[in-house]
């Protein structure tokens, strides 16, 4: 076993996991393509050249923007080097799930979507509203979560300093 591990670098489970996502996958694009192939090809190259020249560097510059203006937070080690960025990580986390949300419900949450009324029971025009509330609930939360950070952070430093006086 040990043997297979240093070899393979990982558990013969991982192997076996990898190779059943692999044929899983290799499932779904067979009868993905049985339809509309050149469609479905087009769709995917339009996808990555969509994300890699437009959204890659949309988000990269967002991301970036929003490093300087949340200072950099996290207490210095050992060592005195600085614990990574993790203000903005109360900012990344509800943008990406509100993001992929819209991405996945994109045509209902814009009301692009005609006759679906009759699948759901529901009018087409409560999509957005509930989508604005998830992602407004989505922030809410962050910013709790941000909050009681910094509070557990002020009373561990002053317990630190109590402590040391």
């Amino acid at each position: 076993m040990n043997g297979f591990r240093a070899r393979y670098g990982a558990s013969p489970l991982h192997l076996a996991l990898v190779l059943c996502s692999f044929a899983l996958a290799a499932y779904a694009g067979v009868r993905l393509l049985h339809g509309d192939t050149l469609g479905v090809i087009v769709w995917f190259v339009g996808a990555a050249l969509l994300h890699d020249l437009v959204l890659l560097p949309l988000y990269s510059t967002a991301d970036r923007a929003l490093q300087r203006l949340l200072p950099a937070t996290g207490r210095r080690g050992a060592h005195e080097a600085r614990n990574p960025v993790v203000g903005v990580n109360h900012v990344r986390v509800p943008a990406f799930v509100s993001g992929v949300l819209l991405l996945v419900w994109w045509p209902l949450v814009l009301g692009h979507v005609d006759g679906f009324t009759a699948a759901t029971g529901l009018p087409s025009d409560v999509f957005l509203g509930r989508w604005l509330l998830v992602t407004a609930g989505l922030f809410a939360a962050s910013v709790l979560c941000a909050l009681a950070r910094v509070v557990r952070h002020s009373v561990h430093e002053r317990r630190l300093r109590d402590g040391a006086e």
